[in-house]
Parts: structure tokens; C-alpha cells; sequence
């Protein structure tokens, strides 16, 4: 009787002690369940920042170019035309492109609908193509101020531009329309950098198609004609040269333009913040591969989305019209203020 009950105690304290033990386990569970989820929401909100910043920033900035070119009522250069044609661009992208992605990156899913991820997969593609085409005309433009110097204002002419852009933008819309329009490819999230993308992987021709195209011709027309450039400054810097005087001091008066210099810091960083999602999705469609290094397409994908902002710094810099252009905009705008202050004082 009693070896019954020792051996019942003992029995029940193994119990409780495997009671325990359970009871710490999912405890621990649980914590550690808790902590990852909080990290996970730490991670979503910094990138959903990221996101949000990078939209915010591109508004406001590609909207104060866009405003102060509107104001500007001076005699401007063509170059003009085509920044222009680039900040509506990067405009309409701010607006209705990256906002789009800040809370599908705090919840991990895309959340629009199929039709908006294929609308905004429709809409990146178009604003891309037209700020190759567009970088690709500011080449041949200063290709042109170099090459005929004498004659460059009757060639460049505003409305000639002008036509060039309305030209680039129809193409492009109509060259990007396929997915939007056909069955032939679904609208896919990418889970990494939170942003509804073209299925290539179903288009490989016509993802070769644009490749010829777009990036055929665009970096093709750059390479030749500021290898003409070069070529031309070196020859006149050794006195290599054998035109006339006037063609010389012309030629000299345009390489003295510091739209010269804006154009290539335009052009070079645009596609010095691409080349990187280029080369990684050329690479994982040509070997099948995808890469998973974490935060590898988070980085590449809003690098390349972050030249947007990029262009009104250079601007800045590089352009005294256009710092001239934001000093207009602020006289402007204080003219306007206190004229309205004016008003409503004699109103009272």
C-alpha cells in the first residue's frame, strides 16, 4: 500500500513537472513568435518610409521645376523643352506609381486589385521609355549644337521639339500598351520591392522587342554623339581645327554653354541608378536564376526610382536659368501674396 502510494507521488510530480516544461515552451513560443512579428513590422514601416519619402520628394520637387519653367516667360534655350518633358514624366510617376507601394509594403501583399497592379505596371513602363527617348533627344541636341553650331537655332527650333516630345510620348504609350490591352500577361507583385511590375518572364519577345527599340537606339545615339563631343573639344583645345573663324568662335561660344555639362549629369545619372535593375533582371532571365540576397531588388528597384529626384540638384547646380527661373517664382509668389494681403485690407 504504501509502495502504491510513493509511486503516485511520484507519478504526479513528473506530471507537473512535464506541465511545466510545456507551459515554458510555449511561453518561450509565443515570445519569440511576438518578437519576430515585431521586427517584421519594424522592417515594413522603415521601407513603407523609404517609399513614402522618395514619392513625397519627387512631388515637390518635380512640381517646383514645373512651376518655375511655366513662370519663366523669358526667352528660354530647347533644352528647355525636354527637362520639361522629364519632370512630367517623373511627376506623373511620383503620383501614380510609388505611392502605390507604401502600404503594400507594410502588409506584404498587393491590396489594388489586378487591374491597378497592371495600370501601374502600364504607367512605370511608359514614364521609363520616355526619359530614355527624351535623355537620348538632349544628346542629339547638343550633338547638333556642336556639329552646326552656326545653324543650330534654325534646326532646333521649338515647335521642331516640341513635335519630337508629342511624338515620344504617343509612341511611347503605344509601344507600352500590348501588356495593358492583351491576355498574354498577367500583372505580377514583387514581393520585394513592393511594386506591381510587367511579367517578362511571359513576354520574352516582346521584352526583347523593347530592349531594341529603347535601349538600342537610346544608348547607341548617347555614345555616338558625345564621342563626337570629345572628339571636337580635344581637337579645338590642340588647334586641330581647320574651319574658318567664324565657325570657330561659334563652336567655342556653344562648348561654353553650361547646358553642355547639365545634359551629361542628367544623362549619366539616370542611367548610373538604373544600370544596377537592369543588369539584375537581365541576368536572372538569362540564366533562370533569381537572386536572394535580402534587400538586393528592394535597393535596386527605388535607386532607380530615386533619379526622379535627383534632376532638380542638378538642376540647381548646373543651371543658371534655372536658378534665375526660381528667383522669378519666388518674386512671383511674394508679389502675389501681398497683393492679395492689398485686397483684402481695401476690402475691409
Amino acid at each position: 500500500m504504501l509502495s502504491l502510494l510513493v509511486e503516485a507521488v511520484i507519478l504526479t510530480t513528473v506530471a507537473s513537472n512535464t506541465d511545466v516544461d510545456e507551459v515554458d515552451k510555449s511561453t518561450t513560443s509565443n515570445e519569440i513568435q511576438h518578437h519576430v512579428e515585431a521586427v517584421f513590422t519594424l522592417e515594413a514601416s522603415v521601407q513603407a518610409a523609404i517609399i513614402l519619402t522618395i514619392a513625397v520628394i519627387i512631388i515637390i520637387l518635380n512640381t517646383l521645376i514645373i512651376t518655375s519653367f511655366s513662370n519663366f516667360r523669358g526667352t528660354g534655350n530647347v533644352l528647355n523643352i525636354y527637362i520639361l518633358s522629364l519632370s512630367i514624366a517623373d511627376l506623373l510617376c511620383g503620383i501614380l506609381v510609388i505611392p502605390l507601394s507604401v502600404y503594400p509594403a507594410l502588409v506584404r501583399e498587393w491590396v489594388y486589385g489586378d487591374f491597378m497592379c497592371r495600370l501601374v505596371g502600364y504607367t512605370e513602363s511608359i514614364v521609363w521609355v520616355v526619359s530614355a527617348y527624351t535623355l537620348m533627344w538632349i544628346s542629339v541636341d547638343r550633338y547638333i549644337a556642336i556639329r552646326k553650331p552656326l545653324r543650330y537655332d534654325t534646326v532646333q527650333t521649338k515647335t521642331r521639339c516640341q513635335c519630337w516630345m508629342a511624338f515620344t510620348w504617343i509612341s511611347s504609350a503605344m509601344m507600352c500598351s500590348p501588356p495593358l490591352l492583351g491576355d498574354f500577361s498577367d500583372p505580377t507583385f514583387d514581393g520585394d520591392s513592393y511594386i506591381c511590375m510587367l511579367n517578362w518572364e511571359r513576354m520574352i519577345a516582346y521584352f526583347a522587342t523593347l530592349i531594341i527599340l529603347v535601349l538600342g537606339p537610346s544608348l547607341i545615339t548617347i555614345v555616338y554623339t558625345y564621342t563626337y563631343v570629345f572628339v571636337i573639344v580635344r581637337r579645338l583645345k590642340h588647334g586641330y581645327l581647320s574651319h574658318d573663324k567664324e565657325y570657330v568662335t561659334a563652336l567655342t561660344e556653344a562648348l561654353a554653354s553650361p547646358n553642355h555639362t547639365l545634359s551629361i549629369v542628367l544623362i549619366l545619372t539616370f542611367w548610373i541608378l538604373w544600370v544596377p535593375f537592369l543588369a539584375i533582371k537581365t541576368y536572372e532571365q538569362v540564366s533562370g536564376h533569381k537572386l536572394t540576397m535580402p534587400h538586393l531588388h528592394f535597393v535596386v528597384v527605388w535607386l532607380g526610382f530615386s533619379h526622379s529626384a535627383w534632376k532638380a540638384f542638378i538642376l540647381v547646380t548646373y543651371s543658371p536659368q534655372f536658378r534665375v527661373m526660381l528667383r522669378l517664382l519666388k518674386f512671383t509668389l511674394f508679389i502675389y501674396r501681398n497683393c492679395n494681403r492689398t485686397e483684402l485690407l481695401g476690402y475691409d
